[in-house]
């Protein structure tokens, strides 16, 4: 995610925060900031299946995703290319699980195999793990916030929901009456 500050970044913080501190409990500002910014990242659709596989052709399944970054029989050329892989894993495990749950229900037609929302979290939760080893160098001071991420997975899913609630229970502005 970008250092830069998406426009939606305010507007996901205080909706995040409300969720995961008010309803929660869960006060860790830096958690809910990074869960604030995955939302500004994957506001914008291009960025939901951004791995690619060796032909440039998006990777939609989770299982595809898993195995693109196993660094010795995936396409991760490096320890970097790993990480930022299972980076990616854990954040799309958390926004479909959280905000999308209907997405990973039993039972839905589809071409592709859709996870279950327990294949979710068990990626999320072994790929922010994985990240969190990465602990040293450039990657020392953001190795704490992805072991938290992982062992409380289950949670920022559930933090995720309530924030899709409240989205669902805000009622849209009415357009002006047209004047004729």
């Amino acid at each position: 995610m970008s250092a830069q500050a998406h426009p939606l970044e305010p507007f996901f913080q205080q909706v995040v925060r409300n969720s995961y501190e008010g309803k929660l409990g869960l006060h860790d500002p830096e958690v809910t900031g990074y869960v604030a910014r995955l939302l500004c990242e994957f506001s914008d659709a291009r960025n939901l299946y951004k791995v690619c596989d060796e032909t440039g052709r998006p990777i939609e399944e989770l299982e595809e995703m898993l195995r693109a970054s196993d660094p010795v029989n995936g396409s991760a050329s490096s320890f970097d290319a790993e990480r930022a892989l299972r980076k990616y894993i854990g954040d799309y495990s958390l926004f479909v699980g959280g905000m999308y749950p209907e997405a990973s229900a039993p039972g839905r037609g589809r071409r592709h195999h859709q996870p279950t929302l327990e294949e979710l979290i068990r990626a999320g939760k072994e790929s922010y793990y994985i990240v969190s080893q990465f602990d040293l160098f450039e990657y020392a001071q953001e190795a704490a916030l992805f072991a938290r991420l992982s062992d409380g997975f289950e949670r920022c899913i559930l933090g995720l929901t309530l924030v899709r609630e409240e989205f669902a229970a805000r009622k849209l502005p009415t357009p002006p009456p047209r004047v004729n």
